[in-house]
């Protein structure tokens, strides 16, 4: 056994080196999350959402159940990975996922929006000496660039994360009724 290319051979595996072992796969997994596709697809979920949700509902009062059931299932399946079993609860799903999803929603559009709102701080016109890091133009725009566009940039991924649990919980437990 080669020694020199195991750093762990032959010594036992203590919580510490594990530990700083993670914290580097951590911390590119944060700084890489807002540019995977995964982080995207949720978002397209959370604007998507709710006009299919306002569309099923008319769809499947006036008949088309099946259709507004495969149009949900769709949905999840093709953007939060979920694929929820087949039934005919589209409309039950639509009308009590609905606040959910205008919640979810909203956060979504909320959060994102701050990332360039943020980053590109100079050209909204505000007066650096009232702002936040003024007095100074330049702590003015490092501030909003880095605690509110980065900062948002790298924490949104994980507030959709949760939402989206929430939602796949919700859609598998509702088009999975019969």
């Amino acid at each position: 056994m080669d020694t020199a290319r195991e750093p762990h051979a032959g010594k036992a595996h203590t919580g510490k080196a594990h530990l700083q072992d993670r914290v580097p796969v951590r911390a590119r997994q944060l700084v890489r999350e807002p540019f995977t596709a995964r982080t995207w697809r949720r978002v397209a979920y959370a604007l998507l959402a709710v006009p299919v949700a306002l569309a099923a509902v008319p769809v499947g009062l006036l008949g088309g159940r099946a259709a507004a059931g495969r149009w949900q299932r769709g949905l999840v399946g093709r953007f939060l990975g979920a694929r929820p079993p087949g039934s005919s609860a589209g409309v039950l799903h639509a009308l009590l996922a609905l606040p959910l999803n205008l919640v979810v929603a909203a956060v979504t559009l909320y959060g994102w929006s701050i990332v360039p709102m943020n980053i590109g701080w100079p050209l909204r016109g505000g007066d650096p000496t009232t702002s936040w890091g003024g007095p100074t133009f330049a702590g003015a725009w490092a501030f909003h660039a880095v605690l509110g566009g980065l900062g948002f940039l790298l924490l949104m991924p994980w507030v959709g994360r949760g939402l989206a649990a929430l939602q796949v919980r919700l859609a598998t437990a509702l088009l999975a009724r019969p």
